[in-house]
Parts: C-alpha cells; sequence; structure tokens
C-alpha cells in the first residue's frame, strides 16, 4: 500500500479492549489512538502509537486527521492529552476548529 492510499484505510472505534482506541490496520500492524469517552460528549485523548516499522509514513497524521473528522461527525468536545497529537493540533490549528473543550487549547 503506497502512502497516498492511507486516506482509504477505515478508522475503526474499538471498544472490545480493556481500554477504548481508534484504530488503522495496516499490513499486520495496528496504529491507535486511546481514548476517554465522559459525559457522553467529552473525549479526552490520551496516547497515539504507530509500531516502529510503521513509523515515517503519515499514519499517524492520519489516523489523527480521522479521529478528528469521528469526533467531528459526533459532535464531541475533545481534551487533547496525547502529546503526538498536540504536536499535530500545533501544525494544524485549524483542524480543532469547534471541537476543543471549552477551556483548552494546543
Amino acid at each position: 500500500m503506497e502512502k497516498n492510499d492511507w486516506s482509504q484505510l477505515e478508522l475503526i472505534n474499538n471498544t472490545d479492549s480493556s481500554k477504548n482506541r481508534f484504530e488503522l490496520k495496516v499490513e499486520s500492524e495496528t496504529i491507535f489512538i486511546e481514548y476517554i469517552l465522559k459525559n457522553e460528549n467529552s473525549i479526552y485523548l490520551t496516547h497515539t502509537e504507530v509500531p516502529a516499522i510503521m513509523e515515517g509514513k503519515g499514519l499517524g497524521s492520519t489516523i489523527i486527521k480521522k479521529t478528528l473528522d469521528y469526533i467531528k461527525e459526533k459532535r464531541y468536545k475533545m481534551i487533547p492529552l496525547c502529546p503526538f497529537v498536540v504536536a499535530y493540533l500545533k501544525r494544524h490549528p485549524d483542524a480543532a476548529d469547534g471541537i476543543l473543550k471549552d477551556g483548552y487549547s494546543v
């Protein structure tokens, strides 16, 4: 799969594990963002993980974009606690428009 094909990957909302997380499956690897959903509309993004073999291919940015789209669709308010997500939002401040929980900034 070429880097340009990442947008075709399906974001999986895995609530079956002990931690809720959004996942992308690529080859035999899983890229994920762990989250906590509170009060039915506040979502805390707590940890992002890209397997070492998949680093540098744009998959971290891809899962963040897809997760932010999901958050916008659900009309959740986001609290980004994961440093990787915060770094992405600092590079792409428009991506957080309308979804940051009141009182939070990046």
